[in-house]
């Protein structure tokens, strides 16, 4: 009886939780040109005809990736495009004549949620994940959750730059969605 009523009760958060996790977790193509590092970001970072100079990285608290040979090279904020420029840059002139780098971000940085959510906390990014999986994945709204009003401050804006926004909005690595307290 009791596993029953929680089928019934959990199942169908528990069905958009699978159908989420089960989706690939990368950016569109057009979304990874436009992607800026951060901490918490895997990059695989492969030095053509060198391997013990590729390999996985993350992106530090600091914002750097550590290279071998050349050491820490800032990330944060980079496109994984312009990380290839620095990296190459770094190697060229010392190191290696004409290197070709690239880079590729295995996982993202995950999201937050706060707030009038049954678990709040950090999740890992799941591409094409909306505000609403995002909830769903917290566990659901509380009884006390003002349902309609989310607000969404993107990974590296201000504290002060929360914006109000649909559930269907899409999540993006390193942003903080908060549910707010109804009073009512």
């Amino acid at each position: 009886m009791l596993t029953s009523f929680l089928g019934r009760r959990f199942g169908p958060v528990l069905a958009v939780i699978a159908g989420v996790l089960s989706s690939l977790v990368s950016l569109p193509a057009a979304a990874q040109e436009d992607y800026r590092l951060g901490t918490g970001d895997l990059l695989r970072i492969t030095v053509f005809g060198e391997a013990d100079l590729s390999g996985e990285f993350k992106v530090s608290d600091t914002g750097t990736v550590s290279v071998p040979l050349i050491g820490e090279v800032s990330a944060e904020g980079l496109t994984a495009s312009q990380l290839e420029v620095s990296i190459t840059d770094a190697l060229q002139p010392d190191y290696l004549i004409s290197p070709s780098v690239g880079v590729e971000v295995l996982n993202y940085r995950p999201f937050f949620i706060m707030g009038e959510v049954r678990n709040p906390g950090s999740y890992p990014y799941v591409s094409g994940i909306s505000v609403v999986e995002a909830v769903a994945l917290a566990g659901g709204f509380t009884y006390r959750a003002r349902t309609g009003e989310v607000f969404v401050r993107r990974a590296g804006a201000d504290s002060d730059s929360e914006q109000l926004v649909s559930v269907s909005v899409p999540v993006l690595p390193g942003d903080v969605i908060r549910v707010r307290e109804r009073f009512f």
